[in-house]
């Protein structure tokens, strides 16, 4: 179980202009500005969950993992992870936890990876019978098999991020948090990536805290959502609830063979090409059906697709209606 309640974290931060004369300047009288991080953050996270948590960069989400994960002491309010407070108890509750950042590495840059595992090993103190086992598993899920062998300068992204999974897995953490996993990834690593998390929770009951840009990644992977923006907590909610209070509207892709159909007022053409039109409409004032059958009766069509607002767009639609 994670809790976190009335969390606040404020940063002190040194500004200066630019230019030498300034630089040399600050050196006896620096001006700094206090930024708030985080500003009163509540939620609560039962075992086993997938949560996402989104918000735009400079929200607050690297904050709260890190006070989550122990590495900060927030300034008031109180986060408890199963039973521990992070901060006091730091060497309990990382044995609980394993971290993987999309663009941080946990393992050494020029050893094997088996070798990287072996010193993991000796750092968490895991068991000779407990890694061997766990050891098997994460490599045969994770089709590591030569990678063990390889420097880890010499992998690839996806081979590397692969590895850091395994990497953070060795000692069997009761929380995961993932920050960025799938960034540069292309499309086949990034669903190797999923079908793991997925099946890691299935199987292992572990609780998964995703942050991430990649709206795919929430949508193939998140039951729940935690909107951030400026230090608060915007929303929270599953994935289809924040789509409905989004927007309603829909998209009408048609492929037509005919002459270019005239487009009615309760109409939005987005996208005109030769046999092709991209439309959206509100199908509480202009019903879908009824909009198909309107095209259809002034062009001939071949080709029809209707879909209701992408992941994407209903973030930035959010972003835009919180000024974030």
């Amino acid at each position: 179980m994670i809790t976190l309640s009335n969390i606040n974290k404020t940063f002190r931060v040194a500004k200066r202009q630019a230019g030498f004369g300034r630089a040399v300047k600050a050196l006896f009288s620096r001006e700094y500005e206090l930024v708030q991080a985080l500003n009163d953050v509540s939620f609560t996270i039962s075992d086993g969950k997938m949560v996402g948590y989104i918000g735009p960069n400079g929200a607050g989400k690297s904050t709260t993992i890190k006070i989550m994960c122990g590495i900060l002491t927030p300034d008031s309010g109180m986060c408890e992870i199963n039973g521990r407070v992070p901060w006091r108890d730091r060497i309990a509750h990382v044995r609980e936890i394993g971290v993987v950042f999309g663009q941080r590495s946990q393992l050494w840059w020029d050893v094997p990876i088996i070798d990287s595992f072996e010193l993991i090993r000796d750092i968490y103190k895991i068991d000779r019978k407990t890694y061997k086992n766990n050891l098997d598993e994460l490599t045969e899920l994770l089709d590591l098999g030569e990678l063990l062998k390889t420097p880890a300068r010499s992998l690839s992204l996806g081979q590397r991020m692969r590895c850091e999974f395994a990497a953070s897995l060795l000692h069997n953490p009761k929380i995961l948090f993932l920050d960025e996993p799938t960034i540069g990834l292309d499309a086949v690593s990034k669903i190797t990536v999923r079908q793991f998390i997925k099946k890691l929770n299935a199987e292992r009951g572990t609780t998964v805290i995703l942050t991430t840009h990649d709206m795919q990644d929430i949508e193939a992977l998140t039951e729940r959502i935690l909107l951030i923006g400026k230090g608060r907590i915007l929303l929270d909610g599953s994935l289809d609830e924040l789509k409905k209070r989004s927007s309603k509207r829909k998209t009408l892709v048609v492929e037509y063979t005919g002459s270019e159909p005239e487009i009615p007022d309760n109409m939005t053409p987005v996208e005109k090409k030769n046999g092709r039109l991209v439309i959206t409409l509100d199908p509480e004032v202009l019903p879908v059906s009824d909009a198909i059958t309107y095209l259809a009766a002034r062009t001939e069509l071949t080709d029809v697709s209707v879909s209701g607002i992408s992941a994407e767009e209903m973030v930035a639609e959010l972003y835009r209606e919180y000024h974030i």
